[in-house]
């Protein structure tokens, strides 16, 4: 068989069926990309795993911070405000084991809504009336005032305190003393012994009151609070009320004798406490706790009590719905400060992965192009790229996700899913959603709508700031979603004006530079001043993620400067200045007190005061106000008042005119300014001396009174020595410096007048038997430090919390806005290393390359810093005055945030810094390898 030229026989092997063994089969899409460029997946799932567990991780963060906060703040108030107390009369068959099902009822009905510590539950009955002890050779203070004895009977009392002396109370006999326990330490105080029949007095019907004492107990932790509001069980407590002094102490009695005790006080009151436990208190819940409680006080859950326990009276009470309200508040405070910071991490990162996006379009414009020419349709291309991406964002994010939630325990995880989420769409969706930009068709973006975007976004950052400064923050309670917006708002709209500002900038410094002689910054800065293309279109990106991460840590550095700093002014108002000294009223410091703590190391200034809180004011109609009467030495308390920032005025105003009969220049409070114009006005101590006054000044507080509860006056100690004898002597200190409080103490101890005596030992004694801390000072001695003061406003898990967060999100987003740098700087690389390669033909040196390289990277790097520093201070200037510190600062204060050059310079300094070495780096590192690459193409051709 022939055939035509050219043509081919066909064969049984030609003419075979292809089986699916014999088919070629393309290999997918997605392990051929991967295995393509796997360095590229490998970065891509690195920061997408950072990204993700960075928002997993921010929520929990804060929610960790809140509940330690709250729980903190619950704790720090006490066992009986945190419990719900409830109460009812004692009946006549009340007994132990009626109280106990009471008891068993309300803890069950209570438990079920509320977690309750069990170590701290209590329940018993105390008499409502305190009984003298008149028995002759007891202990008395006053020999007109006896000792008090107090009843009660607590369930399992024996668990807490071990018998010393004889029994544990019985059930009294009727017409016989009532038998009861009480502290072995309180009956060697007031001189009790055991088997004594205390006379309690008589009743009303004229039976005799009596107890009689069956054993001695002491108490196995008197520091326990679980003994908070039980009376005085531990010891016998001092009542010093002047003219009614008196030791007291608490007796115990048995379950079985409620009536009798009943009968001994006039009257008796079964109690159940049941303390909610601040471990199970969670900031989200708050809500849900306070409705539970206000429910068991008057609510549906008071009428569930009243009918399980069958006591129609049965009142509950508690502090803690009020507690929770005051932490809600602080919490709600603080929040804005934990919030703008990782908002501004959010803001960065969003732009980092978009920088990624278009750093992976530009390397792959070519590929997809390629196969949208090969028939792919845009559907089809775009599935592609999302499945591989998928295939490194996915697992990178669901492993990010799972790390932050092990490593971070809270029982919230709802907002830090959702986070982790909308990283993870915005790591996958943001390469496909560049790429779709590619095959779109292209309008031309004229000036003009450049120009109306920005101004679209100029007003509403100026509506958001307008609105922020007119109703403050958080208002409604919750988040302030336009207070986190603000800041953000600033630094777009800086970085717009920053794109605009900076090409020009930079292409008159590079004419300026093009006068001289050298060819480096000329290049450089012209390079600077265009985009890869050549025009003059700076990327916006970059610029915003650095303005981003300068303006919100500036901002937030900025707060927390502003707190440390009024912290720090609040307990020096609170201290009258930066050491202080306070003495009781019947005390005197002697002047080798004062000599001494003049000269210890970092005193500036000091001076002795007396102070009486008792004196009057005497107006020229004779009306008398109580007021304060101080006297200080004027010069020494000006320098004080000038420090602290508290009541300044000037000295020589004070300097008193010759003759006794002269009225005395005074200071007044602007409580009395009003009492002033009538006429001379007069001062009279308690003793009846008088000190005849004349206006040197009008003041609204004092070091010596910063926060006065009445009017004042202010006299020089000279004059008012000298016609007022009984004044002449000192009960305050205060001094101006660096001064150790422990000094100070120490020098109290060695020239404080001696170890007190009668009612003040009593007192002192009495304090250490409490577990108070006197330093080793007579009672009522005090030394006051601003440092330990200020110490002790901010030990507080909130604004810890608050801080710690901030910068967290500020290391975060300056390591973002770092990332950023260096993905405009790999997006460049090769048209950069084309344009030098090219210029290293014609003689460029390899130095002079890098400097090029340099020179062009770094002024849109320190432009940025700058623009961000300015935006901070912008923000600061106009948002400041929206925040209210005082919960930051631990005490209520009225100052606002105001503008600050170094909390914005350094992190602004830092960040540029750290942006200008990665530059120098990337430079030296990769730039000169892909210069030498370049040189070399084609050799091996």
């Amino acid at each position: 068989m022939t055939t035509r030229a050219g043509t081919s026989v066909p064969t049984p092997e030609s003419n075979r069926v292809p089986t699916p063994e014999t088919v070629h089969r393309p290999a997918p899409w997605v392990r051929t990309r991967l295995r393509a460029g796997p360095l590229a997946a490998v970065l891509m799932a690195a920061l997408a795993f950072v990204t993700v567990f960075l928002a997993a991780a921010f929520p929990r963060v804060a929610d960790r911070g809140a509940d330690a906060a709250l729980r903190d703040f619950v704790s720090q108030k006490g066992l009986n405000p945190t419990s719900l107390q409830t109460t009812s009369k004692t009946r006549d068959y009340d007994n132990a084991a009626e109280l106990d099902r009471v008891q068993q009822q309300v803890t069950e009905k209570v438990g079920q809504r509320l977690t309750l510590s069990r170590p701290g539950l209590a329940h018993g009955t105390r008499a409502l009336g305190d009984r003298g002890m008149g028995n002759p050779g007891y202990a008395r203070i006053s020999d007109a005032n006896d000792p008090m004895l107090s009843l009660l009977y607590l369930h399992d009392l024996a668990s807490r305190a071990t018998l010393t002396d004889g029994t544990w109370p019985t059930p009294g006999t009727v017409g016989g003393p009532l038998p009861i326990v009480i502290s072995k330490q309180a009956a060697q105080t007031i001189h009790i012994k055991l088997g004594d029949v205390i006379d309690n007095g008589v009743e009303g019907s004229g039976a005799q009151r009596n107890t009689v004492v069956v054993g001695l107990y002491r108490i196995n932790d008197p520091q326990d609070p679980f003994w908070e509001d039980l009376g005085c069980p531990a010891r016998a407590c001092l009542n010093a009320a002047p003219q009614h002094e008196h030791w007291m102490t608490s007796g115990f009695v048995d379950g079985d004798s409620l009536a009798a005790m009943a009968r001994w006080g006039s009257n008796a009151e079964n109690f159940w406490r049941l303390p909610v436990d601040p471990a199970s208190l969670r900031a989200d819940r708050l809500d849900r706790t306070r409705n539970a409680i206000s429910s068991f006080l008057t609510g549906p859950g008071a009428t569930e009590l009243i009918g399980a326990t069958g006591r129609a009276d049965l009142h509950s009470v508690s502090g803690l719905a009020d507690i929770l309200t005051r932490a809600d508040e602080r919490y709600q405070a603080a929040l804005p400060l934990s919030t703008i910071g990782p908002a501004g991490v959010a803001g960065v990162a969003t732009v980092v992965l978009c920088l990624a996006a278009a750093l992976t379009t530009d390397r792959r414009a070519g590929e997809i192009r390629l196969l949208r020419a090969r028939g792919g349709s845009r559907t089809g291309v775009l599935l592609r790229l999302i499945g591989e991406g998928a295939a490194t964002v996915l697992p990178a994010a669901a492993l990010a996700t799972a790390l932050a939630v092990v490593l971070l325990p809270t029982p919230r995880w709802g907002q830090s899913v959702l986070a982790a989420l909308a990283a993870a769409l915005l790591a996958l969706l943001a390469f496909p959603a560049r790429a779709a930009l590619l095959w779109s068709r292209r309008k031309a973006v004229g000036g003009r709508r450049r120009l109306v975007g920005e101004l679209a976004v100029l007003v509403v950052t100026a509506a958001a700031v307008a609105e922020v400064r007119r109703r403050g923050v958080g208002t409604g309670g919750g988040l302030d979603p336009l207070l986190v917006a603000a800041p953000l708002l600033l630094a777009v709209t800086g970085g717009l004006l920053l794109a605009r500002i900076e090409p020009v900038a930079v292409g008159w410094l590079a004419r300026l530079a093009g006068r001289g002689r050298g060819l480096i910054g000329f290049l450089g800065l012209a390079r600077a001043a265009r985009d890869s293309s050549g025009r003059r279109k700076p990327s916006v990106l970059p610029l915003l993620a650095l303005l981003i991460a300068v303006t919100t840590t500036g901002f937030g550095a900025t707060v927390l400067d502003t707190v440390d700093h009024v912290r720090t002014r609040a307990a020096r108002i609170a201290t009258g200045g930066d050491i202080g000294v306070s003495l009781p009223d019947y005390a005197t410091l002697p002047e080798s007190f004062a000599t001494a703590a003049a000269a210890l190391p970092g005193v500036r200034a000091s001076t002795g005061a007396w102070v009486e809180p008792k004196a009057r004011f005497v107006g020229a109609d004779q009306d008398y106000t109580d007021a304060c009467l101080v006297v200080v030495d004027p010069a020494a308390y000006a320098e004080i008042a000038r420090t602290v920032g508290v009541g300044e005025f000037d000295p020589g105003k004070l300097a008193a005119p010759g003759g006794r009969d002269t009225p005395v220049p005074a200071l007044f409070s602007r409580d009395l300014a009003r009492r002033l114009a009538a006429g001379p006005a007069e001062v009279r101590t308690p003793n009846g001396n008088g000190l005849r006054t004349t206006v040197a000044g009008i003041i609204s507080a004092t070091p010596a009174l910063p926060d006065p509860g009445k009017p004042f006056v202010v006299v020089a100690a000279g004059p008012a020595w000298e016609r007022l004898p009984d004044v002449k002597r000192i009960n305050k200190w205060f001094a101006v410096g660096d001064v150790d409080p422990e000094q100070v103490r120490s020098t109290l101890r060695d020239n404080g007048g001696g170890q007190p005596s009668g009612i003040a030992k009593l007192i002192a004694e009495d304090a250490a038997a409490a577990g108070k801390a006197t330093h080793g000072l007579p009672a009522g001695y005090t030394v006051h430090s601003s440092r330990e003061a200020a110490a002790a406003l901010a030990d507080d898990p909130l604004q810890h919390a608050a801080g710690r967060l901030f910068w967290y999100a500020a290391a975060a987003g300056a390591g973002f806005a770092l990332l950023a740098v260096l993905l405009t700087l790999f997006r460049a690389a090769p048209e950069r290393t084309a344009v030098l390669a090219r210029l290293r033909t014609m003689g460029l040196r390899p130095r002079q390359g890098l400097a090029l390289i340099l020179t062009e990277a770094l002024p849109q790097t320190l432009a940025a810093a700058l623009g961000g520093g300015l935006t901070a201070l912008a923000a600061v200037t106009l948002l400041g005055g929206a925040f209210d510190i005082s919960t930051l600062v631990g005490a209520r204060v009225g100052d606002v945030i105001t503008p600050t050059l170094v909390p914005v310079l350094l992190p602004t300094a830092g960040l540029a810094l750290l942006v200008a070495l990665a530059v120098a780096a990337e430079t030296l590192i990769a730039g000169r390898r892909q210069i030498a690459t370049e040189l070399r193409a084609g050799e091996q051709a």
